[in-house]
Formats: structure tokens, C-alpha cells, sequence
């Protein structure tokens, strides 16, 4: 017997919003950045009640997107894993999904393509994970599908 798939979806803000975990720096720290965002439709609609999280070994931050799709973070820039660039796993859990789907986050101040999973990708889906230098912010936004759609990898 068969049973109907679920969801991962919606979200709402009263069960997110209970504590802030959208940090994984304090804002004091002379190497924090704000990290910058929105979750975009295949048409460059924002994605409401969605969640993104973000995941550096063993931290992690959570943020809910607004109703124009936009998220936020504060964070320092990970360690690089052997052989890699640092990076962050994103996670992305929104209506309609049925399972959340992961990319990941490069900085453009960073040598990437030593990176073996960076430097297995064409150029195009390249650009799709660095994230852009912006007013001294970090500025990410992922797209679901259509032109310039984010890079997912499998689970």
C-alpha cells in the first residue's frame, strides 16, 4: 500500500520565532559579517514561510524567509576542511518540497577552485553558490529553478 508523500512545508513564524538562531557569530566580533538573502520561484518571486539553514561542521543557524522570501545571518567565515574552501551548508525547506534541498555557500574572497566539489561544476553553476560582496555584507540568494537556478546536490 502507498501512502501520500508529505511536505516539508509550511512554516510559520510563531514556531521560529521563539529565539533567535539566525547567529553564528555575535555581532561584537571584529570578523562578522551579515550573510544576506532571498529564496526565489522559478519566476524571481520570493518565497514566503520558507527556512534556510546554514551549517559549518558542527554549528548551525536558522532563518525563516519574510514575506518577500528575504533571510538573514550573522556569521565568521568557517574553516576550510582539507583540501577544500570554506564553505557553508545551506538547507532549504519550503512548501511544496519533499525533501529540504542542500547547496552550498562559497566566499568570493577565496581560491574555490581547489575545492573539489566547486571545481566539478562548469562556470555557470559555479557563480550560483558564491555568494556576492555587497556594502561589506554578504549577499546570497538562491533560486529555485529557471535561469541562474542554484546548484542542489544530492542528499
Amino acid at each position: 500500500m502507498k501512502t501520500p508523500s508529505q511536505t516539508v512545508g509550511p512554516y510559520f513564524a510563531i514556531g521560529l520565532s521563539r529565539r533567535d538562531e539566525s547567529a553564528l557569530a555575535e555581532r561584537s566580533d571584529p570578523e562578522a559579517k551579515t550573510l544576506v538573502g532571498r529564496l526565489l520561484d522559478g519566476q524571481g518571486v520570493g518565497i514566503s514561510d520558507g527556512m534556510i539553514e546554514i551549517w559549518d561542521g558542527s554549528r548551525w543557524a536558522r532563518s525563516s524567509t519574510d514575506s518577500e522570501g528575504r533571510f538573514g545571518f550573522t556569521v565568521t567565515k568557517p574553516a576550510a576542511a582539507a583540501g577544500g574552501a570554506p564553505h557553508f551548508e545551506v538547507h532549504v525547506f519550503a512548501r511544496g518540497l519533499l525533501r529540504h534541498q542542500w547547496t552550498r555557500l562559497y566566499f568570493p574572497d577565496e581560491p574555490n577552485e581547489g575545492d573539489p566539489v566547486f571545481a566539478a561544476l562548469g562556470e555557470a553553476e559555479r557563480r550560483t553558490l558564491v555568494a556576492d560582496d555587497e556594502d561589506g555584507a554578504l549577499r546570497f540568494d538562491i533560486r529555485m529553478q529557471g535561469e541562474e537556478a542554484t546548484v542542489f546536490f544530492e542528499h
